[in-house]
């Protein structure tokens, strides 16, 4: 479950090409709630890609638990760009 997120940001170039769709990105999060590895899974454009990496790594999670202690635990998460 994420307690922090940080939306990340459009690049210059992809409002201009009107680029939108979605960034699918595989995170470990380690038993402190933190991401310690991404790695994009579907990309969309490099400037977008390296955005959602940049963002994600700023988020933070209630730590995953087996038999009530943390664990690091690997997930999938989908950055959508939508222009307004």
């Amino acid at each position: 479950v994420p307690v922090y997120k940080e939306q990340p940001k459009y690049t210059k170039e992809a409002k201009e090409a009107k680029i939108q769709g979605s960034v699918a990105l595989e995170v470990v999060i380690g038993p402190d709630g933190r991401v310690s590895e991404v790695s994009v899974l579907r990309g969309l454009d490099a400037g977008l890609d390296q955005n959602a990496v940049d963002a994600v790594k700023t988020w933070t999670f209630e730590p995953a638990t087996k038999e009530g202690k943390p664990v690091a635990v690997k997930a999938r998460i989908e950055i959508n760009f939508r222009l307004q």
